[in-house]
């Protein structure tokens, strides 16, 4: 039966000098998930799996694999493996060699090792290019490369560093669900550090959001999006709009507000909100609707087109009032008659918002 707490990370910190960058950490991470690491560059995220894979040592804290301790464990008697950003690949070797480099040291016959290389060649989709250099890969071979020694190993974990990020935006959306499909097929348990959100969102059973060494939020992809706990983590997945409203009335999950630039709205889905609670209202791009569609929402005002970015099915509407410091980002449609300039009626439903008071 999968562990629920198979990777243990208990009130773990790692100071450089007086720098704290990671601050007491705890997370449990699942057997047979793939989980993220997620968050803008220099908050803790590769620190943090620097010290799962043995390369960094905490200041203080526990780290347990499977209940086992890893702290005192040096980082190749480990049961977990790495792929670098820089894939790390030996450009005087074949693709062969470069696979089997891990493996020689356990002096496996020839024969085992030449079919374990060859199950890996298969498994990341690179059969029957084991003999090309290694300098006549392109950066999605050498991904599968990096991948396929790092797996050959059997590790019951796999650690990523983020190891699509110098790949071109096309490929790195193929590999993103390849690499999910290959972590399903041989279901190890695969931690991923990324600073991209959408990559996080398509890839992860589970993501931790960290800011300034510390977790603020671990949750599904689709909980994070729809559900973030506070402003920093709703600001970083993807793109959302943030009103200042004051509660008004509160009943149960319903409350009355009084929103910046709106007035007067409804919104559902907030308890524990009484009258004169300070909030921000977030609201996701897609959830404001405009014209004709705004008729039928609850809360609705009326906001100048700045700017309206073509995306083939849809567009990107950038609305401004002259009561926002920022104008709206409205995701819509796309529509021909929306002009600069143009006055144009935008609402929202009672349950599009998420209202955050920290």
């Amino acid at each position: 039966m999968a562990r629920a707490d198979y990777i243990s990370i208990k009130d773990v910190s790692k100071l450089f000098g007086s720098v704290a960058a990671v601050d007491q950490v705890s997370l449990d991470i699942r057997q047979g998930e793939f989980f993220s690491l997620l968050g803008p560059s220099g908050c803790g995220k590769t620190t943090l799996l620097r010290m799962l894979a043995g390369f960094e040592q905490p200041t203080r804290g526990a780290i347990d694999l499977d209940g086992e301790p890893l702290i005192d464990k040096p980082a190749h008697l480990r049961p977990t493996n790495m792929v670098f950003q820089s894939y790390a690949i030996f450009p005087h070797l074949n693709v062969r060699a470069n696979i089997a480099y891990g493996l020689r040291k356990q002096r496996l016959p020839r024969k085992d090792l030449r079919q374990r290389v060859e199950e890996a060649l298969d498994l990341v989709k690179l059969t029957g290019l084991g003999d090309r250099q290694a300098t006549q890969l392109s950066g999605g071979q050498k991904q599968r490369v990096a991948l396929a020694r790092a797996l050959i190993k059997r590790p019951k974990v796999l650690l990523l560093d983020e190891p699509l990020s110098a790949l071109d935006k096309k490929l790195r959306e193929e590999m993103q669900i390849e690499l999910r499909l290959l972590q399903q097929s041989v279901g190890i348990t695969f931690v991923f550090v990324t600073h991209d959100q959408e990559e996080a969102l398509t890839m992860s059973d589970r993501i931790a959001v960290m800011s300034l060494g510390k977790v603020l939020q671990v949750a599904s992809p689709g909980e994070l999006y729809e559900r973030p706990n506070c402003i920093t983590v709703a600001g970083f997945i993807c793109q959302m709009n943030f009103l200042p409203a004051r509660v008004t009335q509160a009943n149960g999950n319903a409350v009355s507000l009084d929103v910046k630039a709106f007035g007067a709205a409804q919104a559902s889905g907030a308890a524990g909100l009484a009258s004169g609670n300070e909030v921000t209202v977030a609201l996701r791009p897609e959830k404001l609707k405009l014209g004709s569609a705004a008729g039928a929402m609850p809360n609705r005002m009326e906001a100048t087109v700045e700017a309206v970015a073509y995306l083939g099915d849809r567009c990107h509407v950038h609305l401004r009032h002259p009561a926002l410091d920022k104008p709206l980002l409205v995701t819509a449609p796309t529509d021909s008659t929306l002009r600069q300039g143009s006055r144009v009626p935008v609402g929202w439903a009672a349950d599009a918002p998420v209202l955050l008071t920290a």
